[in-house]
């Protein structure tokens, strides 16, 4: 089989792949991807949404990745993560011209909010590469199964792994904020990852703001609010802290005095 056959019939398969969801400008940017030997292939899609779908991929050395991969035609997208940018000082002065540059611009704000935390010490998935609106990063699974989302988890946590869960999510929040001077901004039990030993992993850290942007303790309110909602309804646990004192400790890496 002659190279540019075995070429050919590889990029049939990577449209196959990803065809029906996006158009042929992406799936360039997958190819380009490809040539510059960041990842050998795609297999299956490790998960899907309104904004974007994660695939399990593979690099040369067969090592797996996640590859997540953002929608460019939603209008809601558009709507819904301009809120994000706007304010945040690292896009100061950035107006996009249309949908597709907005996202390539998403793209590359998750990836450096990945950089930034990740080498902060913050449990997320360790980024890899970013073009256009495909981001490569650390694949959190073994075996090419990917671990469980806390809400597809916590039926299975007994209650003292469930505790220690929680105390997890907060500690990690502490570093975001103290540490990385990022509020996540849409925690919730749908971006948390539990592993096996009782862990967590932080993901979908794109709309992540600078603790200068203004909405940034509103964000980070709601983000504990939501967190502790879940674990107190759902899970049962007997929460003493609220999110208000939880606040209060974090309000000097705000640079705040009090909670508004």
């Amino acid at each position: 089989m002659s190279k540019e056959y075995e070429k050919r019939i590889k990029d049939d398969d990577l449209y196959e792949t990803v065809e029906e969801v996006f158009d042929s400008r992406t799936v360039l940017n997958v190819v380009e991807l490809i040539r510059r030997k960041i990842i050998k292939r795609l297999a299956g899609t490790i998960s899907s949404g309104k904004e974007s779908r994660v695939y399990l991929g593979y690099t040369y050395d067969e090592k797996p990745v996640a590859v997540k991969i953002y929608l460019t035609s939603s209008a809601e997208f558009r709507k819904g993560i301009l809120k994000y940018i706007s304010g945040d000082p690292r896009f100061a002065g950035f107006s996009p011209r249309n949908t597709r540059e907005l996202v390539y611009t998403w793209a590359r704000k998750e990836f450096r909010n990945l950089t930034r935390l990740y080498e902060s010490g913050v449990r997320v998935p360790k980024p890899i590469s970013v073009y256009n609106n495909v981001l490569v990063m650390e694949f959190i699974g073994e075996d090419g199964l990917r671990y469980p989302l806390l809400v597809e988890a916590y039926k299975d946590l007994e209650l003292e792994d469930a505790e220690r869960v929680y105390t997890r999510i907060l500690e990690e929040v502490e570093k975001m904020v103290c540490r990385a001077r990022l509020v996540h901004g849409d925690l919730s039990e749908y971006n948390i990852v539990v592993t096996p030993d009782v862990d967590i992993f932080i993901i979908d850290v794109g709309q992540a703001v600078d603790v200068n942007h203004p909405n940034a303790l509103e964000f980070l309110k709601r983000d504990l609010e939501r967190v502790e909602e879940f674990f107190r309804i759902k899970v049962g646990l007997n929460i003493t802290a609220d999110s208000n004192k939880l606040i209060e400790g974090l309000m000097k890496c705000l640079g705040k005095r009090k909670v508004e």
